[in-house]
């Protein structure tokens, strides 16, 4: 039996530790780089004895143990996705060990918010993607787990439950034949203490109708959808093999619009992928412009060994790739501070995350945590960490809101 109580578990912290476990990100460039960073600044710790062990888990571990293992000698360990009982078993000095399939969570994030992660894996074969290999194929948590986990989850003070998973939509197809997103939602929202459920990861191919109304409707589900499009242009979105065009992709869009007006709608795109014209780039600024979206990531396209567009050629030069990011977030930008600005003067219900300094700082059900905006509010007014408020909109940047407890 694996016994944290043992241990003083630390998050991202620079305190002191005798054991380093590091969770590495393989999926692209930049996130293998980070990893890689991370690794060396622990190893020279460990190689001059200011920790005494140090394990590498996760993708990059997954995808490049050999190399990792033949160029870092000072890690004790390294371990893929799928092995958490091999690194509390190493922990333990032990060749095997049991964990409870329930065992209870010992959270990183703050108490009142949680990711719950209803599957594992992709089915889907997008040319820019490692995950499949990575990940392997989808794989569903049994609804039952799920509801246990998440029963735990508020009994610990949970209120938030953020669904995630490389592909939500594709939920319950391995499982029963069908898509069983929504029938998993609703039987967390049954649960006592859970007061928003949040959607992250959504697939636009074969996106479920039925979705959309319980957004609308349920009042614990977030007006809040994350769907990342990649792209507009018909060309680009075939040769990624995302399933739609993209006069298919808009009317996706628009249709969600229609039915949930307000809505948070998060989306992330790809620019500088192979064969990426500036004739295409611009048709992506209009529909940027057109769509008007709440929340936006940009990414430059990163050349995934393996991949089906490794093969394409890295076509657009680096330098294109970075202007192309920076013209698009600035579009983006100025679309996010004439929405947040709409929002002066309106009253929002708001989660107080943290108190820093002499400010506290919540979110909306329009935003989810550490990618989205946030709302800070005064700390003249005592206000307490995992509790709602009704807050008065008092002020707005791209990418904040202030807001004042009228008490």
């Amino acid at each position: 039996m694996f016994a944290p109580e043992q241990y003083q578990i630390l998050h991202n912290t620079n305190q002191a530790a005798d054991i380093v476990i590091i969770n590495t990100c393989g999926f692209i460039g930049d996130a293998k780089e980070e990893s890689i960073d991370t690794i060396l600044a622990y190893a020279q710790q460990r190689k001059t004895g200011q920790i005494k062990k140090l394990i590498v888990m996760g993708c990059l571990s997954q995808r490049y143990k050999t190399y990792l293992e033949e160029e870092i000698h000072e890690v004790d360990a390294f371990f893929g996705v799928d092995q958490l009982k091999n690194v509390a078993a190493m922990i333990q000095q032990k060749e095997f060990i049991y964990i409870p399939e329930h065992y209870k969570r010992n959270l990183s994030t703050p108490a009142h918010y949680a990711y719950l992660k209803i599957s594992e894996g992709c089915d889907r074969k997008c040319s820019f993607c490692a995950i499949p290999l990575i990940r392997g194929k989808h794989i569903s948590v049994p609804e039952a787990i799920l509801i246990k986990e998440a029963q735990h989850l508020a009994a610990m003070g949970v209120k938030e439950l953020i669904l995630i998973a490389q592909d939500l939509t594709y939920y319950g197809i391995d499982l029963n034949g069908k898509r069983m997103l929504v029938s998993l939602i609703k039987a967390l929202a049954k649960i006592d203490g859970i007061e928003w459920i949040r959607l992250q990861y959504t697939y636009p191919a074969g996106f479920p109708e039925e979705l959309i109304e319980l957004i609308a409707t349920h009042p614990k589900v977030c007006n809040y959808l994350d769907m990342p499009l990649q792209h507009i242009n018909s060309a680009l979105l075939q040769s990624m093999k995302r399933g739609l065009d993209g006069a298919h992709t808009r009317q996706l869009v628009m249709k969600i619009r229609q039915q949930i007006p307000d809505l948070a709608f998060r989306t992330t795109f790809i620019v500088g992928y192979p064969g990426e014209t500036k004739e295409m780039f611009e048709e992506l600024c209009e529909f940027v412009k057109e769509m008007r979206f709440e929340r936006m990531g940009v990414f430059a396209f990163s050349a995934e060994e393996d991949t089906t567009a490794y093969n394409l050629g890295d076509s657009v030069p680096e330098e294109e790739k970075q202007k192309r990011v920076e013209m698009l977030m600035a579009i983006q930008q100025d679309i996010a501070l004439e929405l947040n600005r709409s929002k002066i003067g309106s009253l929002q219900k708001v989660l107080i995350d943290r108190k820093e300094g002499e400010y506290y700082i919540g979110r909306t059900q329009y935003d989810s945590p550490e990618v989205d905006n946030e709302v800070i509010i005064s700390g003249e007014q005592p206000l307490e960490t995992g509790k709602f408020y009704d807050l008065s909109i008092t002020g707005a940047e791209a990418f904040d809101l202030y807001a004042e407890h009228l008490g």
